[in-house]
């Protein structure tokens, strides 16, 4: 039976990659490279090379990611790095060998940011759905954050973005696809959250667990999340359990069910809503003047 599950899961992980490969293929390939937008991480990065020099943006992107996967592997070992793997050759793959495949839009080029933020959100959604990455900025944001903890994940990605941003306007010549990229970068981010996530700014973990020290400090250590831990008993079958209260952005929730699964294979997690989360790592509460 656990064998009979393990492949079910690689079926469906291989399933939501390969889906998310093409539409996130359709986005470099339809709608940013033709119309020289080269939004934010590995993926801009590659599309300027491939400007430069003609190298293939997916080859580029896979060799870009070479020396952060090897990195990774040393500090994080190979269960941290094989999801990602897999999904980031596919991504690459995939899109070089779409590239004389999909019809190219050179209409407006504001659609084009739009709908190539749309697509590449929606591709990378359905990766992060099943527990990876497609690597670049976020191998990148958790190696810094080994030497600069304090650092947010979130804050490291953002820098990165428009570091590539910024240099795709001196290789193309124009602020336009400065501007473009800013748009297909935001509508990307956008569409990820919505798709994973619904429209909330944030969410409340309520988690049950029989490892409570174990799983509050992998998400305190890996999420730089802070974590309460109270004591809970079940009303009908009167087992006493852990809970642990987390506030998490909605970008956060899937790396942290895969790393809540890790310490404990039967969890109780209840997800909800939370409009707004202030204090460290949100929202600054500042006090009104009187």
């Amino acid at each position: 039976m656990k064998n009979k599950a393990k492949l079910k899961e690689i079926c469906f992980d291989g399933l939501f990659f390969i889906i998310g490969s093409f539409i996130y293929a359709a986005a470099v390939n339809m709608f940013t490279a033709p119309n020289h937008i080269a939004p934010g991480g590995f993926t801009g990065a590659s599309t300027l090379i491939n400007y430069l020099t003609g190298l293939p943006i997916g080859l580029g992107m896979f060799l870009l990611n070479v020396p952060l996967f090897i990195i990774s592997y040393k500090m994080f070992g190979k269960d941290f790095i094989i999801k990602t793997l897999v999904a980031t050759l596919l991504l690459s793959v995939v899109i070089d060998i779409t590239a004389n495949f999909y019809p190219i839009y050179t209409g407006d080029k504001l659609l084009a940011a739009l709908f190539g933020g749309v697509c590449s959100g929606g591709g990378i959604a359905l990766i992060l759905f099943r527990g990876a990455t497609s690597g670049g900025t976020d191998i990148l944001a958790k190696l810094l954050r080994i030497k600069w903890p304090h650092i947010s994940m979130g804050t490291v990605i953002m820098i990165f973005d428009l570091m590539i941003v910024l240099v795709s306007g001196l290789v193309y010549g124009t602020l336009e696809s400065v501007l473009y990229a800013f748009a297909t970068t935001f509508t990307a981010s956008r569409t990820i959250d919505y798709v994973l996530y619904g429209r909330g700014y944030g969410k409340v973990l309520t988690i049950f667990t029989d490892n409570p020290n174990d799983v509050s400090s992998a998400i305190t250590s890996e999420m730089g999340r802070g974590v309460t831990i109270l004591d809970a008993k079940g009303a009908y079958t009167g087992e006493k359990k852990s809970m642990l209260i987390c506030a998490v952005r909605t970008n956060e929730i899937a790396k942290i069910t895969k790393i809540i699964k890790q310490h404990d294979s039967e969890p109780f997690i209840i997800v909800s809503e939370a409009s707004e989360v202030f204090g460290q790592g949100f929202k600054p509460l500042r006090k009104k003047d009187n």
